[in-house]
């Protein structure tokens, strides 16, 4: 541990990727971590970052690459070869990294047989089981929900097809999920759209959790929060808890529209699910954000891991969001769609 009882060094994996990107920024912020970028190829690097090229087929070179870390973060991209998050794992273990941060940004994939129907439960299981086994290093989860503007956007997503004014409820459309701030800056990059004030403030709240949560002492001082009440157990952070209808009355405020502008649709969700279930698994890819989203928003509380175990927002110093800030991320919702983006 390179301070008495502090993190000072963070290795991060998939540093410019869309929740890399965040943490990274969040941490040089902080300005109290030493950030070294582990990165297979050429890519661009914010200024600051240590860069230490790697090879997962390499395990002596990889642990050698994380020697003296104090914390590995993953973020791996899905098109991530296969055994990739193990061979980080391996090397975190051999480098005596003290946490190790693994791929589990989003649902509360632990919960029940939510992480099984939705796929991501099995291997983010495992992860953390490896991490135990190899007795080195503690792993923390970071459980967050759904980018809201980004899930907005996207018809399969939160069941919205913004430009077509037509909502899709699931059973009722009732059911409450937590969900994040979302990237704001991806927006404005990749659109050269101006951001509103409000936008502005409200940068992607993912990144500033990691970083708050690495600023923590490792054992408490003056009975305060402690990197080390986290081990080998989830973070949760969420920036609101809403339902479909709930979204839709800030659809209409924000867009100055009526309900009865809408075509309002219902469709049962476990039938919805049980169709992009199957689908998926005759190889049509594009059906699984239907299926992740609609068995989040099953009847059962899986998606509101809010009122499971509480938020550590207070605890990590977080700022609360504003009615304003929701604002600014619908409206940002609405624009991503007459941009046609993609999730």
């Amino acid at each position: 541990m390179s301070g008495s009882n502090d993190i000072k060094k963070v290795a991060i994996v998939g540093a410019t990727g869309s929740v890399g990107k965040h943490i990274v920024k969040g941490l040089l912020k902080g300005g109290k971590h030493e950030v070294t970028a582990l990165t297979r190829g050429e890519a661009e690097i914010p200024k600051g970052v240590k860069v230490v090229k790697i090879s997962y087929d390499d395990p002596t070179s990889l642990a050698k690459a994380l020697e003296g870390q104090d914390a590995l973060v993953i973020t791996l991209s899905t098109r991530a070869p296969q055994g990739t998050q193990e061979k980080l794992i391996e090397a975190a273990a051999a480098a005596n990294v003290s946490f190790v941060l693994p791929n589990e940004w989003g649902v509360d994939s632990s919960h029940g047989t939510l992480g099984v129907d939705i796929l991501m439960g099995p291997p983010a299981a495992a992860a953390k089981k490896k991490i135990e086994e190899l007795g080195k290093s503690s792993w923390i989860a970071v459980t967050t929900g759904y980018w809201y503007s980004h899930s907005l956007a996207v018809p399969e997503c939160f069941g919205f097809d913004l430009n077509n004014k037509t909502v899709t409820f699931f059973d009722e459309g009732t059911v409450k999920i937590n969900s994040i701030v979302s990237d704001l800056l991806l927006f404005q990059t990749k659109y050269n759209k101006t951001l509103t004030k409000a936008a502005k403030q409200t940068w992607e709240k993912t990144g500033e959790a990691v970083a708050s949560l690495l600023s923590l002492p490792i054992e408490s001082e003056v009975n305060g929060p402690a990197l080390s009440d986290y081990k080998n157990k989830a973070v949760y952070v969420a920036s609101w808890l809403m339902s479909q209808k709930d979204i839709l009355e800030q659809v209409l405020r924000v867009s100055g529209t009526k309900e009865s502008d809408w075509t309002i649709k219902y469709e049962p969700a476990v039938e919805r699910y049980e169709e992009a279930k199957k689908r998926l698994f005759s190889g049509d890819r594009s059906a699984f954000q239907r299926l992740l989203y609609t068995r989040t928003f099953y009847n059962n509380g899986d998606g509101d891991f809010e009122s499971r175990h509480g938020l550590d927002n207070d605890k990590l110093g977080l700022a609360k969001e504003t009615q304003e800030s929701l604002d600014a991320q619908t409206k940002q919702a609405i624009e991503l769609a007459e941009s046609g983006y993609e999730y």
